[in-house]
């Protein structure tokens, strides 16, 4: 979907429409979750600083998030594409995978059939959706984003490599900035420069994940559409009213993030064997620790003083905290199997 949340906005408020609209709270300490297409213009963008984005575009309007009515409008969209097929793994909300080669209405193509979803979007729903089509999840993903908003592009396993070739390496699923960075200094800065790079040297490079360039940069996934996905994770995060650097304080926001994230764990049914530190600093740079455990996590006096010994990694003396996560991932039956494809590990901050 486009501009999800936003555009949910725009269509329940017709007085909102073609203004640069921002959904979050305006307040000095509020975050951006979406902006409108309008807002983007003027390079608003989600989880940016309220201040920043009014900074930006300083006629932004700011509407609060109406989470239930997201996932409601969510639940219509996978009405519609179950009418389609029933193997459908959604990424997010407004994102989601659909394997189509035997769809229910016999259509022989899948752009007609990505043709047909969106239009009913548009006519049922009065939301803009775009599509991409191709032969896998990797390269389908990047048609999606590829001619937003309102977008439609196929990828043929004939023009695969030469379209790859083109695409910069942060387009590639897997590099983050560090890694884009990375390699900017090897010299890879398309993926025709990561197609020339051999799988021992990318593997030397990064490890693992250097399989998965080197798949990626030849139009290669194996990954299937997962129409049942197991939760990964539960996790949860708060942002502070003040940032804070004085021990005692901090040790005291842990507590209260602690003591939510067993709730969601009890409420969820979930235990896993990591736990994962999100810490946010006043510049908004972030940083991750986590620890892997035998025993099962789920109760506030194993979690607690694994979040303290993971907190005696940061030093947060002379860079405030803007803001604490915490969650449980890893569960037990998941990394007893043996995966012969990569997946993609969801921590859910909410």
């Amino acid at each position: 979907m486009d501009a999800f949340y936003a555009s949910v906005e725009q269509r329940d408020h017709p007085e909102l429409r073609g203004k640069p609209i921002a959904v979050g709270h305006a307040e000095q300490r509020g975050v951006v979750s979406a902006a409108s297409y309008e807002a983007r213009r003027y390079g608003v963008r989600s989880a940016m600083s309220s201040m920043k984005a009014k900074q930006l575009c300083p006629q932004l309007v700011f509407v609060p998030g109406r989470m239930s009515v997201y996932k409601e409008v969510s639940a219509q969209i996978h009405t519609i594409f179950h009418d389609y097929t029933d193997v459908i793994e959604p990424l997010s909300l407004d994102e989601a995978f659909l394997d189509v080669t035997y769809n229910k209405k016999g259509i022989a193509l899948a752009v007609d059939i990505a043709k047909e979803i969106k239009l009913r979007i548009r006519k049922e729903l009065d939301l803009v959706a775009s599509a991409g089509i191709s032969y896998n999840k990797f390269l389908a993903k990047i048609a999606s984003d590829y001619r937003k908003p309102d977008g439609l592009c196929t990828i043929h396993p004939d023009q695969a490599l030469e379209f790859i070739a083109g695409l910069p390496i942060e387009a590639f699923w897997g590099v983050g900035k560090v890694t884009a960075l990375k390699m900017h200094s090897l010299g890879i800065h398309k993926g025709k420069d990561l197609q020339q790079c051999t799988l021992e040297m990318l593997t030397r490079l990064f490890g693992k994940a250097g399989n998965i360039y080197y798949d990626f940069a030849r139009g290669i996934d194996l990954r299937p559409v997962e129409s049942e996905r197991v939760r990964k994770s539960v996790g949860c995060e708060h942002t502070l009213e003040k940032d804070i650097t004085a021990s005692s304080s901090v040790i005291i926001e842990l507590y209260h993030v602690a003591t939510e994230l067993v709730e969601r764990l009890k409420r969820n049914d979930f235990r896993g064997n990591t736990l994962t530190l999100k810490i946010k600093f006043y510049d908004f740079k972030q940083i991750t620790r986590s620890l892997t455990q035998e025993k099962e996590l789920y109760q506030m006096a194993d979690i607690l003083p694994l979040a303290k010994q993971l907190l005696k990694e940061v030093d947060y003396t002379i860079r405030p905290i803007r803001l604490i996560g915490l969650a449980v991932s890893n569960p037990k039956e998941e990394h007893e199997e043996e995966h012969t494809v990569w997946r993609q590990l969801e921590l859910e901050f909410e």
